[in-house]
């Protein structure tokens, strides 16, 4: 295709009816677009070349969509509104408050926002330039500021409250975006000046923070495949290819429409999640998988990569690992994993793989992790500081073995300091476990199920109605109880 650009369109914090998708689709199809692919800030891109291009531009801008070709000056809001409901367990965030902050944006930033619930796992904190994070205190918000094209931060020494957020993001970006930041300490005495400017201003309803902030135990959740939440189901999708064929989503925002779901979710992993699908309707889900022959239940070694939007040496390279790992049946639960091609792309994970440069048909990567192995950590530790790609699979074990025996030693440490009673009557010796009869997957009330959020000690009596197999997610009734 001759002079192919690509059209990037923001989907403010992920999220846009079927309706709206629907009539976004049917131009580009008609156009003879085939395929589109989202991005790691849940916007939406397509290929385009300039004949199609001239086409399309007037139903783009008689929609109102936010198009940019070939550049991003606007970067898209990124929200954890697709956790709502899934993945959170605040006491406070709902659907309404995130639309209400997303409505509140009357203009379009340049700096990149993030909107997200500090209680949940799927969408990172810190990729934006403007973090804004729950707190304990319903309606108040944790600001981080990350710099322009820099890593350096300032911690807002005050609660935000949710009316303020679109308001203050506009009024801080007047005066970072040009803004140039090389040291922690200009960063202190910027933060320190737009901190009093803002206070200054009266425009602000500001609060103390009563918590510092502190980021929760990272575990990715497992976003693919049909899942079971309250008395519905969610359905995720995964392409290994990144891309979406434009057909199979028309199809899905028919069944949304017909089915009165009024959202459509992207994620930072390049996926789709749609909500409120009624249990009985599952069957014609299922028709339009089979017809589109959409492989749903990838392995979580596969789920938890990031890579840069349209990378294509970045995406060859994740599957070629994912390959190995898979072949190699290694482990990687906890951990996540980005590909950094570009210095200021804004990847994230708990393990980075830094490219440095190329020579000799050879490339080379620096191997990084967080501290603590924590995504949401902005501390990072070298690991390896040159290795070819070819060896990237054999640190990369390494590494996890690393990670696994300090996990172990951790577990031991905790271990030590539960309580156990001592017991003399042989009745105390009964164990009674509970087993899932599809998978054989047990379920022991001494351990809980961390995967699922069940602390230990919670009997099953006590587990929710909505409680399923961790494995195969059967549901909680099928379980057979075990006595030993």
């Amino acid at each position: 295709m001759k002079n192919e650009q690509f059209v990037k369109i923001n989907l403010s914090g992920g999220a846009i009816s079927p309706g709206e998708l629907t009539n976004l689709l049917i131009p580009l199809e008609e156009a003879g677009i085939t395929e589109v692919k989202f991005g790691s800030r849940q916007q939406m891109y397509f290929r385009i070349n300039d004949v199609q291009l001239e086409e399309l531009e007037y139903t783009l801008l008689n929609q109102e969509f936010a198009y940019e070709i070939c550049q991003e000056v606007y970067p898209n809001i990124v929200s954890s509104y697709v956790s709502d409901g899934l993945f959170n367990q605040s006491s406070w965030i709902r659907e309404g408050v995130y639309k209400d902050v997303l409505d509140s944006f009357d203009f379009n930033p340049r700096l990149k926002v993030n909107i997200v619930d500090s209680t949940q796992s799927l969408v990172p904190y810190y990729t934006g330039n403007l973090n804004f994070i729950t707190s304990e205190l319903s309606n108040y918000w944790h600001l981080q500021l990350r710099f322009p094209k820099s890593t350096l931060f300032h911690s807002w020494s005050t609660l935000v409250n949710t009316d303020d957020i679109a308001g203050l993001s506009q009024f801080l970006e007047s005066m970072m975006i040009e803004t140039m930041v090389t040291t922690a300490d200009e960063g202190q005495q910027l933060g320190q000046k737009l901190e009093g400017l803002a206070a200054a201003s009266g425009k602000f309803l500001f609060q103390p923070i009563g918590q510092p902030f502190s980021e929760t135990t990272f575990k990715l959740p497992y976003y693919e495949g049909f899942n079971t939440y309250q008395d519905r189901l969610w359905l995720g999708v995964y392409r290994r290819s990144e891309t979406f064929p434009i057909i199979f989503l028309r199809d899905i925002c028919a069944l949304c429409m017909q089915h009165r779901i009024g959202q459509l979710y992207t994620t930072p992993w390049k996926s789709i999640i749609i909500k409120d699908i009624q249990v009985n309707t599952r069957p014609s889900w299922d028709v339009v998988l089979d017809r589109h022959r959409i492989n749903l239940r990838h392995a979580l070694n596969e789920l938890n990569w990031m890579t840069e939007d349209f990378d294509p040496t970045a995406l060859a390279l994740k599957q070629e690992l994912v390959h190995h790992l898979n072949w190699l049946d290694i482990r990687t639960y906890k951990l996540c994993f980005g590909i950094k091609m570009h210095p200021k792309s804004g990847i994230w994970g708990s393990v980075i793989l830094r490219f440095i440069d190329s020579s000799d048909n050879k490339s080379w990567f620096q191997v990084e992790h967080t501290h603590d192995f924590n995504p949401n950590s902005r501390d990072f530790v070298t690991y390896r500081k040159r290795v070819e790609r070819g060896e990237l699979t054999g640190v990369i074990l390494a590494l996890c073995e690393d990670f696994y025996q300090l996990q172990g030693r951790e577990a031991v440490r905790e271990f030590s300091n539960i309580h156990i009673p001592a017991t003399t009557e042989k009745s105390d010796l009964i164990s009674i476990t509970y087993q899932c009869p599809a998978c054989q997957t047990i379920y022991d009330p001494i351990w809980g199920d961390s995967t699922q959020g069940i602390a230990a000690g919670t009997s099953f009596e006590d587990l929710p109605a909505t409680y399923c197999c961790s494995i195969c997610e059967s549901e909680k009734f099928t379980f057979s109880r075990l006595i030993k």
